[in-house]
């Protein structure tokens, strides 16, 4: 029997239909993205020129270090010890970690310039600022060209109004710095600080010769003439920015919130109706939209230098973060959320960050920076949540849970999330009850809620109550529109498979599950799913064909393999039925396998009269 492994996020991509192990998914929340940005910050700021973390001078240990030190390897007798557990901490981004043990190196050898240069980018990626200032000062004494401890100060600069200092650093370190994306646009920010807006529009217009720079320049540009007063320049931007990049979250809450103040409400309504049909329930267009129904007109998205400086830093880390950068993005996130505290998005990326990179303490602490009132609070605790469930604290992550959901019984979200968190555990009964109550919450669902039955269609097939299960699936399948067409295929590979292994509905379930395998031809659990329910109609050699197909997308996959040596033995490939077999077994099958697979490989299969049912469906002629 296939076997599942569910997940707590609620990705589609994790619900494996009856019978396949997947890793666990992440649920990702709209970013700005600009295309290509990554490349050009990275090497605007030479971030990489000091590999697994960059270098300060003598610092000061912090309080929560000695806990930090309780959960590690004790700090080592040399420099040298504690430099390569520094390393190591930085290849592995435990940036906790990297700049706990460069303190300890330092105390050792102070003057040692590498040593001074790893550990100052390791506190500044890991949020440490006035020391990873303080470092970049010494740094600066000994190499005055390093860029990125210049970008350090200069945002220090910058957060202490202090614009002619931020420019001579912005502005300095020998590396054509006109064409420096990151210089460039947060020069052109300590302008408006300094009260020149012309001058500040200038430099932005210097960002020319890349056409990744033109939405970039056009809707920083805007934003820099909203925060100057220029209200016809700011909207022309604005719209020339959101005309090309209508689908990106941070473009639109700018125009949207310009058009508001400019009093033009139906046009700004209209803007954040059309990102809602394209991203349903976005927590801030939803709050947009429901300011706007009362009459109220929105603040603008920046008010000063100090949030415009943040966000250059926001989009340039978000990008850094979509390409896999992640030691860059988590610098640039830190300094974005140093110079603006409650920029909501920053502090959404870098947690998420934090938390994929298995740092769930720190990804808490940043997560807990949100402000109350922010819409996007709700989805914040949900995530503390799962960080919690991540690092261990089950009992924590569903009291979290369940006191969101005491405080707003109505909070679909919430709901959602422990059913999810339920399901993760395998307590399939309760996790569909929640999911119920999230049903009833939401009345008549629209399309986007096709995963919400998907979900507790799983539960109700893992609690063995089928007519509930089958009566969700079909439902997930009627809401769920082609769009999604690669997570629709889940869907009917699910239901496909279920009906297959039930001699139920035969043709039906074999076109769904030919469909799910179009769909996602690379996925081996789908193809898997194929593969099983030819063996289960006794169609051997078809499903030697697909099983064959999926053990190569998916070779370590225990439960494949298992598959395979069973459609070998049927084919009479005895000796090849008891290597797969002996390959599950090495493999890691779920414990109640194992008995099963230990058997096979001693005995091999029973005899067994080819099932009734496979003259049930119609065998292709081509043989697919």
């Amino acid at each position: 029997m296939h076997r599942k492994k569910v997940m707590l996020h609620g990705d589609t991509r994790d619900a494996a239909p009856p019978g396949q192990r997947r890793k666990s998914g992440k649920r990702h929340v709209t970013h700005m993205t600009f295309r290509r940005l990554s490349r050009i910050a990275i090497s605007a700021c030479c971030i990489f020129s000091v590999m697994a973390f960059g270098h300060p001078g003598t610092l000061s240990a912090k309080a929560e270090d000695a806990d930090l030190l309780d959960s590690l390897p004790g700090p080592a007798e040399s420099a040298a010890g504690n430099y390569l557990a520094a390393v190591v901490a930085g290849a592995a981004r435990d940036t906790r970690a990297a700049a706990l043990y460069f303190r300890e190196a330092l105390r050792d050898d102070p003057n040692n310039p590498e040593l001074l240069e790893r550990a100052f980018v390791a506190l500044l990626a890991n949020g440490d600022m006035q020391e990873a200032f303080s470092a970049a000062r010494q740094l600066l004494k000994r190499d005055s060209s390093n860029g990125l401890a210049r970008l350090a100060l200069g945002v220090e600069a910058i957060k202490a109004r202090r614009y002619v200092t931020a420019r001579k650093y912005l502005g300095s370190g020998g590396r054509g710095r006109a064409a420096d994306l990151t210089a460039t646009l947060l020069t052109a920010w300590s302008w408006v600080g300094s009260g020149d807006l012309r001058r500040a529009l200038d430099t932005v217009e210097r960002l020319k010769g890349e056409t990744s720079y033109n939405v970039f320049r056009d809707y920083h540009a805007g934003l820099i003439a909203a925060v100057g007063g220029n209200r016809r320049e700011a909207e022309n931007r604005l719209k020339a920015a959101y005309d090309v990049e209508r689908t990106t979250l941070r473009v639109v809450d700018a125009y949207g919130r310009l058009l508001s103040v400019r009093g033009e409400t139906e046009e700004a309504r209209r803007v954040y109706e059309a990102f809602d049909r394209l991203l349903p329930r976005n927590p801030i267009v939803q709050d947009a939209l429901k300011r706007l129904d009362a009459g109220q007109t929105l603040p603008a998205l920046i008010a000063n230098t100090q949030e415009g400086a943040a966000e250059v830093l926001y989009g340039l880390g978000a990008a850094g973060n979509s390409q896999g950068d992640e030691i860059a993005a988590l610098i640039y996130l830190r300094l974005a959320t140093f110079l603006a505290p409650k920029h909501e998005l920053a502090i959404v990326t870098l947690g998420d960050m934090l938390e994929r990179l298995k740092q769930y303490s720190s990804a808490i602490e940043v997560f807990d920076t949100m402000p109350a009132d922010s819409p996007l609070r709700s989805s914040i605790d949900i995530q503390i949540a799962i960080s919690l469930e991540l690092m261990g604290e089950k009992d924590k992550a569903q009291k979290h849970l369940e006191e969101m959901i005491e405080a707003n019984p109505g909070d679909v979200e919430a709901l959602i999330a422990l059913g999810n968190l339920l399901r993760s555990r395998k307590e399939f009964a309760e996790a569909a009850k929640i999911y119920t109550r999230a049903v009833e919450a939401i009345g008549t669902p629209d399309q986007s809620r096709w995963t919400l039955f998907y979900f507790r269609g799983i539960a109700y097939e893992r609690s063995k109550e089928w007519p509930k299960a089958e009566a969700d699936f079909k439902k997930a399948l009627e809401l769920a529109p082609e769009s999604v067409g690669s997570d629709r295929a889940l869907v009917l590979n699910y239901l496909g498979y279920s009906w297959v292994d039930r001699h139920m509905n035969l043709e039906e379930a074999f076109e769904m599950l030919k469909r799910a395998v179009e769909l996602r031809p690379r996925d081996g659990y789908i193809v898997d799913s194929l593969g099983w329910a030819y063996y289960r109609l006794g169609r051997y050699d078809d499903a030697v064909r697909e099983l064959e197909r999926a053990i190569e997308l998916r070779p370590a996959d225990p439960t494949i393999n298992d598959h395979l040596g069973d459609a070998y033995w049927r084919t009479g490939r005895k000796l090849e039925a008891k290597f797969q077999w002996n390959h599950a077994r090495d493999l890691g099958p779920e414990p109640e396998d194992l008995p099963k697979i230990l058997e096979k490989i001693e005995k091999g299969l029973p005899d067994e009269d080819k099932p009734a049912a496979a003259e049930a469906v119609e065998k292709p002629q081509n043989g697919g």
